[in-house]
């Protein structure tokens, strides 16, 4: 995964401590809204929707769109805010610790484009049909679910 030129300038000053950041995660469904866009990560083969990392300044909804021509090489457009979550803290394998803020924005292909790896982070990307999913985690199925129950206010913890 390519790490971002502010994370690493910021990696040089505090070493491998805690870094807080914001992410989005961006579940796109295809126009007809019967397929979700996958992607399979090249670091460890799990499928999953689109995810990265909100650039200083970039408004989030602008970051999931990114993300997804990055890593899909498809347009997209944001619907609406789904969730909104803090991650368990991670530790890479060069023993940089980081905790995520998580924004899932449910979006819509602008049309029905064939995704494939644009960028690297990815080995395969591809549209699923709702009912035939690949194995994904427990986060991504609710966000999922969140977004397919159309209720216009993001989900939140207190």
């Amino acid at each position: 995964m390519a790490t971002p030129d502010f994370v690493l300038s910021l990696r040089r000053r505090i070493g491998h401590d805690p870094l807080w950041m914001p992410g989005v995660t961006a579940m796109v469904l295809d126009p007809a809204r019967t397929r979700l866009l996958g992607v399979r990560r090249a670091d460890d083969g799990r499928w999953t929707p689109v995810t990265g990392i909100i650039d200083p300044g970039e408004e989030p909804a602008r970051a999931a769109v990114r993300e997804v021509a990055e890593e899909a090489g498809i347009a997209c457009r944001p619907l609406r805010l789904v969730d909104v979550r803090t991650l368990p803290e991670v530790t890479y394998a060069n023993g940089d610790r980081a905790q995520y803020l998580d924004l899932c924005f449910l979006c819509e292909a602008a049309e029905d484009a064939t995704p494939f790896p644009a960028d690297g982070e990815n080995t395969e990307a591809r549209w699923f049909l709702l009912e035939e999913l690949p194995p994904m985690n427990d986060r991504f199925r609710e966000q999922l679910a969140l977004a397919l129950a159309d209720v216009p206010a993001a989900r939140f913890r207190a």
